[in-house]
């Protein structure tokens, strides 16, 4: 007969599930009845959990008040982690609940191509595939598909993990270009001029710097401070609001040029800007995956690829 060792240092010290459920419930309710009645448990037995939890810690969870409670500061720390993980716990159990023909595609993206270009598109897709239900996911930082286990395929910004077993492909060239509010632009007045005195929004992280682009355009940089934003959707958005002229991708601004609320500048005038800048990964062994081809054969429609490059 084999026996399992655990040793106590490989033990979770949390204290019992159940009494976390009750404090959870009491602390969202503000109420130890309410929760009582969520928990179809006594008033009198959520009271004793959350007295054993509070003795755990060694310190009280919550005010309490006349007909509610109100979590200290210490219990306010907690019910706001506890919420987060309790929001896992549910999303994973309703991903098992799901029917048997059903497929959840975790999708891992860049969070200004999530934000501004992914995120409107995805109603299509899922109409198109009502058997796939994504679980979207963003960071700045490229992620490593050989670890993240749970991701299924990944979009990352500028750079992506070149790794055994893990497919990357560029998603096509993006015109970076400058663009702003057509409020700023003046008539009868040379685009060069006018760009040279505009406020330039630094996107922190553009594959192109508004000095490579001077530099390119033959123009003298001008020296003055920049606002600055780390994220493209952020410029974007600065340059909407009027704040100045943003050089970022029309790929992510591409709803704001077709409404009319940016302008590119200079169109037919400076020299074009292009480069790779979003990379799509997903794992060899599960290229053949229904969901990730369906995903990833999508994809590449969108941006204009041969879905035949993704195989």
């Amino acid at each position: 007969m084999n026996h399992i060792h655990v040793s106590v240092k490989d033990m979770r010290r949390i204290p019992n599930f159940v009494l976390l459920r009750a404090f959870e419930a009491a602390a969202r309710l503000e109420s130890f009845t309410l929760a009582a009645e969520e928990l179809h448990l006594t008033q009198s037995a959520i009271s004793h959990q959350v007295k054993e939890l509070e003795e755990y810690f060694g310190r009280s969870l919550f005010h309490r008040r006349n007909r509610r409670v109100e979590a200290t500061s210490e219990g306010r720390r907690l019910y706001e982690s506890l919420g987060r993980v309790f929001d896992v716990i549910e999303a994973a159990c309703s991903e098992v609940a799901l029917a048997p023909d059903a497929q959840v595609l975790a999708v891992h993206s860049a969070p200004s191509f999530a934000a501004k270009w992914l995120g409107p598109r995805l109603p299509e897709f899922t109409q198109a595939h009502p058997g796939v239900t994504i679980r979207l996911s963003s960071g700045p930082e490229p992620i490593d598909l050989t670890r993240v286990h749970e991701v299924d395929v990944a979009i990352s910004y500028a750079v992506a993990h070149e790794r055994a077993g893990i497919v990357t492909r560029a998603l096509g060239a993006e015109r970076i270009v400058p663009m702003c509010s057509p409020a700023l632009v003046r008539s009868g007045v040379a685009i060069e001029k006018q760009i040279g005195e505009m406020t330039l929004i630094d996107s922190q992280l553009s594959r192109v710097t508004w000095s490579d682009w001077f530099a390119l355009n033959g123009l003298p940089f001008p020296s003055r401070a920049r606002p600055s934003f780390d994220r493209g959707a952020l410029a974007i958005s600065a340059a909407v609001d009027g704040m100045g002229v943003a050089l970022e991708t029309t790929r992510l601004a591409e709803r704001e040029l077709s409404r009319g609320e940016l302008v590119e500048l200079g169109a037919d005038v400076f020299e074009p800007v292009s480069r790779e800048t979003h990379f799509l990964s997903y794992r060899v062994n599960e290229r053949n995956t229904e969901k990730v081809k369906c995903f990833c054969d999508w994809l590449c429609e969108e941006v204009g690829l041969d879905a035949a490059r993704i195989a």
